[in-house]
């Protein structure tokens, strides 16, 4: 089994498939990770020797920022516009869209589930108790 930064890759899928289970890596940058290790990209994983796992893992390290170095270096971005109290950061600070989107309706993943309207009773009417 290929671990690479991490990450147990998939074993009967093509290494150009394979690759972006690593986050950073995408499906471009995964073909290109390929070609500079020298694997042809419809290689399976469980098909790699270990000199092209380990070709594979040094251009990772040498050209790429993965995994936990690059999850923290994002974090720290999103942090340093909260601090700064720009736009950005007050919208990741409620947790709304940031790029934009209409809010009044859709965006539910970022907001969450709906809250919904609370009854509300007439203002002349008594409690019934």
């Amino acid at each position: 089994m290929a671990r690479i930064a991490g990450v147990d890759l998939p074993r009967r899928k093509h290494v150009a498939y394979a690759l972006p289970y690593i986050y950073g890596i995408g499906q471009a940058t995964a073909r290109i990770i390929c070609q500079k290790a020298n694997v042809p990209p419809t290689k399976r994983v469980e098909e790699l020797t270990d000199a092209e796992v380990r070709a594979l893992r040094e251009v990772i390290e040498a050209d790429f920022k993965v995994e936990g170095d690059l999850r923290r270096e994002v974090q720290m971005n999103v942090k340093r516009l909260m601090d700064l109290g720009c736009y950005r950061g007050l919208r990741h600070r409620r947790g709304l869209p940031v790029h934009g989107q209409r809010t009044h309706t859709n965006a539910r993943t970022r907001k969450g589930p709906r809250k919904g309207m609370l009854a509300r009773r007439p203002a002349g009417a008594a409690a019934k108790g």
